[in-house]
């Protein structure tokens, strides 16, 4: 996931919708599935952010803690320059990363080739 966070820019660009409906066939398909692969990095980056920091959790005395906080707070600010997660989703899909499964539609599908064997069943009796 590192390399993708480093291929991303952090900056708005502008997007051909036509691109985002690809895989779905449907923007609003794409974006639910943007949506929640967002999600899903920042909670992973939320993750990793909370276990480096609790690195620095401990009790010493006050000039320790004066680097510790300084430590902390470099931490801190190379998470904050880190593309946000709605933009490597987006690169991410792009690029052709994603995996994306939609179980109503298969389901319909399923039960429109079944209907087709039964009539092809039913032709040959």
């Amino acid at each position: 996931m590192e390399d993708i966070k480093k291929k991303v820019t952090n900056t708005t660009i502008t997007r051909n919708t036509a691109l985002f409906s690809k895989m779905t066939d449907n923007i609003y398909e794409t974006v639910a599935m943007l949506t929640k692969r967002a999600n899903q990095i920042a909670i992973e980056e939320k993750r990793e952010l909370h276990k480096k920091i609790e690195e620095f959790a401990s009790t010493n005395d006050a000039i320790d803690e004066y680097y510790e906080n300084r430590e902390q707070i470099e931490v801190v600010r190379r998470y904050e320059r880190m593309p946000k997660p709605t933009l490597t989703a987006t690169e991410e899909y792009l690029e052709g990363k994603l995996y994306y499964r939609n179980p109503a539609k298969e389901d319909q599908e399923q039960q429109r080739m079944e209907a087709m064997e039964n009539e092809v069943i039913e032709g040959n009796l």
